[in-house]
């Protein structure tokens, strides 16, 4: 039976909890986690981990009372949902699910921003020939997904690059290095997938 892990509440670092109901909303946004398949026991605090990369997403884009899950699965779940939306029969490392509006969308207002699903095992292969600590790898292609969420995208350069930089300021957030610093144009694209459902 795949296992719920519990939902980090992310708010912002001066403590938005208690403000009075005519002040701002706190910026945030709150993450479900949900273990779906896939063997993601090899990464200690795995929702600290996502929910950190939510975090310095949520504080770099001012993002407010918003709802995404994060749903950790493996690479033959995530190949027939690849499959079923994209046409691509084949696993990739993350997709995203918008649950609606998006396109940069007034983040006042509370809402459910929609699904992010992982693949374990592409995950997991793609970090070591990247370099890259797992823990980071993780928490790029969360904000990767979040960022798919909110109505970024990739398919023009012009878009790759704006969303390109928009990742490294929110890795940066985090300790992390720019993790295209080293990849070629072309393959930076290619590196991480999504759905547009």
């Amino acid at each position: 039976m795949p296992a719920a892990f519990p939902s980090p509440s992310i708010a912002s670092p001066d403590g938005g909890e208690g403000r009075a109901a005519d002040a701002e909303p706190p910026i945030g946004l709150s993450i479900d986690v949900v273990h779906e398949a896939g063997e993601w026991g090899s990464l200690p605090a795995l929702t600290e981990t996502i929910g950190g990369a939510a975090a310095a997403l949520a504080a770099e884009l001012g993002l407010a009372a918003s709802e995404a899950c994060v749903a950790l699965s493996c690479d033959a779940d995530v190949a027939k949902l690849n499959a079923a939306y994209r046409g691509k029969p084949a696993p990739t490392n993350v997709l995203s699910f918008p649950a609606g509006a998006s396109a940069h969308a007034d983040t006042a207002q509370a809402r459910f921003l929609g699904d992010v699903v992982l693949a374990a095992e592409t995950v997991q292969r793609e970090a070591a020939p990247l370099g890259l600590p797992l823990d980071h790898h993780v928490r790029h292609l969360v904000v990767h997904g979040l960022l798919h969420l909110l109505g970024f995208d990739h398919e023009t350069d012009e878009e790759a690059q704006a969303m390109e930089a928009l990742e490294v300021r929110i890795l940066s957030r985090l300790g992390i290095a720019n993790p295209y610093a080293a990849a070629e144009a072309p393959a930076r694209r290619e590196h991480v997938e999504f759905s547009k459902s």
